[in-house]
């Protein structure tokens, strides 16, 4: 084999190397990237799970590749011990599991259904109704400064409405307010600038008519099973 024909191939296997042996991978969207309009458009969607959360997925396997210790734990295990480990890994692990959670808990609308009755009496109680809740979660969203997200947690058997910075969730050991997450949404201008350009209250506002509560619904018994709430 000539030396030109030799780098060739070691390049491509270099190359091949991260897909090959990939811990992770990019989820496929649960609906066609229409599905959610007018809320969200296609092209977003496609540029949003294609692009920004592919992206995540591939550096995430490089950071794994380069790091021993990262090898064979899940991605809530690796946000669980994050502060030990580089930014990179704080903001590819935090964006894989975001967006894989954003996708999930959304559907098209007139889809989503309601919140079982144990979310539902849970909300009543922590929160006063429904629409106190969403009123209550959309301003943490409209207020997160910057880029982020904002979360509807579990925690220590009751809901909590927080928000996070950049890729940060409430499963990280640096979250100023921990907990499991059953509803996240995501507001950085790339999930709404093509349609809403600046004003991300009318890209919130919009986006209750998207939520999948049957998924919010099986996330919450999920995690107050897991807790023995």
């Amino acid at each position: 084999m000539t030396l030109p024909r030799l780098a060739a191939l070691s390049l491509a296997l270099l190359l091949a190397a991260p897909t090959a042996f990939a811990q992770f991978t990019l989820p496929e969207l649960p609906y066609p990237a229409d599905a959610l309009e007018p809320t969200i458009d296609a092209r977003t969607m496609q540029i949003h799970h294609q692009n920004h959360h592919g992206t995540q997925v591939t550096n995430l396997n490089l950071q794994v590749a380069q790091i021993p210790a990262l090898a064979g734990l899940s991605v809530e295990e690796i946000l669980a011990q994050v502060s030990k480990h580089p930014p990179a890994v704080r903001g590819n692990a935090g964006g894989h599991y975001n967006h894989t959670l954003f996708w999930t808990v959304m559907a098209k609308p007139g889809t989503g259904g309601e919140p079982s009755a144990e979310l539902a009496e849970r909300i009543t109680a922590d929160f006063g109704s429904l629409d106190a809740m969403k009123q209550q979660f959309s301003q943490a969203a409209a207020q997160r400064f910057g880029s982020g997200w904002a979360w509807l947690i579990v925690k220590d058997g009751k809901l909590a409405i927080t928000s996070t910075p950049n890729q940060d969730n409430p499963l990280m050991d640096v979250a100023e307010v921990r907990g499991t997450p059953v509803l996240g949404l995501d507001v950085w201008e790339h999930a709404y600038y093509l349609k809403y350009q600046y004003k991300r209250g009318d890209y919130i506002g919009a986006w209750w008519d998207v939520v999948n509560w049957t998924e919010v619904s099986r996330r919450y018994a999920a995690a107050t099973a897991a807790t023995g709430s």
